[in-house]
């Protein structure tokens, strides 16, 4: 018989994560909802069980924390024997003109969203070599790849976690450890409970884009799941998305026509003539 995944989600008490957690569950996995909301993680804790999980428990996890993934390797090791995925997927939204963008807000931005993800390769990887497999899932975006006009700091962090992940998938493989990165566009999801802007109309557009996709956190979930079980290094959930990053692929030197052209509706909105 064939023993269950064990997978690890950070942010996992809600949006992305939570799909992730269920569509796991659904194929009969052992879970760990990691996230610092213990009330929404119990909750998905809850609907994993019922979804037909294994094995689902509650860790409190803040990604900003080396100790508290290391408190999460221990456990794994004590209780599972081991674990198969790590899914870095806890993040934050940000944004807004460059210049308003403080250092501290830089911080923020990178201490979550890229070193979230760094930590919870670095302290997983030993176990994986250990183990000679793994899966780390990284939770990425299409801004990283894309990079558009007031988001400077949420596309650098997202474009380093990018790159971390394509420098692991081949750096890892000799042990079997494959990486994913996944680069979605806008979905509907709660992220905006976590932007942080000076600017007003980075707040609108955001909820605008989030209110305004065709595509679910439940439809990212299972395509991430296939991509896992293909052994896929990259997955770009949005089609309109992937024409977009071709497109930039085949004259890399040369920035998109539609980013200019959001560029000049914000400086436009910003009272530039």
């Amino acid at each position: 018989m064939t023993s269950p995944v064990r997978v690890l989600i950070t942010g996992a008490g809600s949006g992305l994560g939570r799909a992730m957690a269920m569509a796991w569950a659904r194929r009969g996995a052992q879970i760990i909802v990691a996230d610092i909301a213990r009330e929404r993680a119990e909750e998905s804790v809850a609907l994993c069980k019922t979804s037909g999980a294994a094995d689902a428990v509650f860790l409190a996890l803040d990604v900003t924390s080396e100790p508290d993934f290391v408190a999460a390797l221990e456990w794994v090791t004590a209780h599972w024997g081991g674990l198969d995925i790590v899914v870095n997927n806890a993040g934050v939204a940000g944004g807004g003109s460059f210049e308003g963008i403080s250092e501290a807000d830089w911080s923020w931005m990178l201490n979550i969203n890229l070193l979230g993800v760094v930590r919870g390769c670095r302290v997983f990887t030993s176990l994986f070599k250990q183990q000679q497999q793994g899966q780390f899932v990284n939770i990425a975006s299409m801004a990283g790849l894309l990079n558009p006009p007031a988001m400077a700091n949420y596309n650098v962090a997202k474009a380093g976690v990018i790159a971390l992940s394509e420098t692991l998938a081949a750096e890892l493989s000799p042990w079997n450890i494959r990486t994913l990165a996944v680069c979605p566009s806008y979905f509907q999801t709660n992220l905006n409970e976590s932007l942080r802007t000076h600017d007003p109309l980075t707040k609108a557009a955001l909820n605008k884009l989030l209110a305004s996709s065709d595509i679910t956190a439940d439809d990212i979930a299972e395509g991430i799941v296939a991509a896992v079980g293909a052994g896929d290094n990259l997955y770009l959930p949005h089609e309109q998305a992937q024409q977009a990053w071709d497109r930039k692929r085949q004259n890399p030197g040369v920035i998109p026509e539609d980013m200019l052209v959001y560029a000049r509706k914000l400086a436009a909105a910003q009272g530039k003539n």
